[in-house]
């Protein structure tokens, strides 16, 4: 029995750790914006991809623009029920729940901080976006494909 919680404790430290990364990526990301840019200033790195410093009230696409209480107040839930949730989530779909919370946390951060999120991948033909978002994102995109494919 020790040993089964003993790897059990293991497999959560790593989801742990993939947390930790996508926090860490999102707000030194976001740092290097902010301390370098200006709010609105941008830098075409290719043709179609632009480093533009943009700030965010909303969610996705902004969305709820100017709702920040309530989405803090939506993150803490959902973080919440993950956690409340967590050992019950199938082990192969806890590295997307894993990718979810460190982008939720990386934009809450921001929310609480700031009262905005900080975007700035900026593709032409997309709105502007972050480490957090790209994270939150393949975390939904996978559990969707995993549950399809099951």
């Amino acid at each position: 029995m020790k040993k089964i919680q003993r790897i059990r404790n293991k497999n959560t430290g790593s989801y742990f750790w993939i947390i930790i990364a996508v926090v860490l990526l999102d707000q030194f990301s976001k740092w290097i914006v902010r301390i370098n840019f200006n709010i609105n200033d941008s830098v075409n790195l290719i043709k179609t991809l632009n480093l533009t410093y943009i700030t965010n009230t909303g969610s996705a696409f902004g969305i709820l623009k100017g709702a920040n209480s309530y989405l803090i107040f939506f993150s803490l839930i959902v973080l919440g029920l993950i956690m409340f949730y967590w050992d019950k989530i199938a082990s192969k779909e806890k590295i997307f729940f894993a990718l979810i919370v460190g982008g939720i946390i990386g934009n809450l951060i921001d929310r609480i901080s700031y009262g905005y999120v900080v975007d700035f991948i900026a593709f032409t033909f997309w709105p502007a976006f972050n480490a957090a978002d790209s994270a939150l994102t393949i975390g939904i995109v996978g559990l969707i494909f995993y549950n399809w494919k099951e």
